[in-house]
């Protein structure tokens, strides 16, 4: 379903779910269903697991829902248009991944001491980029930490234990989501 516009289908309220399941034979590959279109996403390193921890490179299984995103002003202005709660990012953002530190699996300013993510990277992944619920209330050290739903490299090379979909399919998918938004990865 592909060749059918976002822009055109109706989805009252939003989308109330997107259905995440690896790619049979490519685990660190699969496809996500938002309602009746389908797309092309990557997954994490180690596939799907139902036992995240913290470097395993594994996406984790279950239902997360979409709390709430960063967008790089200056390369993705057109996430704001959506319902979720977005912020822009700059060089001073971060996302503690150091499971010991006080501020794991949060958003730190930069610079910090402690491991992290820059979430203003040159690389394009996070110029939009939806932050999920996994591990975020409460928190558990070393379960995992920036599981996030963002923009894939070319040719949907594996992440880190993201979900993550085209820079086209993204714009297709934002004006769709909002909090009530839930990302479930299954087997």
């Amino acid at each position: 379903m592909r060749g059918r516009n976002a822009a055109t289908e109706t989805f009252p309220g939003g989308l109330a779910a997107l259905v995440v399941r690896a790619r049979p034979g490519k685990p660190s590959q699969g496809f996500l269903q938002a309602g009746p279109l389908v797309f092309p996403c990557a997954l994490g390193r180690g596939g799907v697991t139902s036992s995240k921890r913290e470097g395993d490179g594994a996406t984790p299984l279950g239902s997360m829902r979409i709390l709430s995103g960063y967008f790089r002003n200056d390369r993705f202005a057109s996430a704001r248009s959506t319902r979720l709660p977005m912020a822009a990012t700059d060089a001073g953002l971060g996302w503690c991944d150091t499971p010991a530190d006080r501020n794991y699996n949060r958003p730190v300013r930069l610079p910090y001491k402690a491991g992290h993510e820059t979430m203003q990277r040159a690389d394009h992944l996070y110029d939009a980029c939806l932050v999920l619920d996994w591990n975020i209330a409460p928190r558990k050290r070393g379960r995992g930490s920036a599981i996030f739903f963002h923009l894939a490299q070319p040719g949907y090379k594996p992440t880190e234990g993201c979900v993550a979909i085209s820079r086209r399919d993204m714009e297709r998918l934002l004006p769709h989501l909002s909090r009530r938004t839930v990302l479930k990865v299954v087997k």
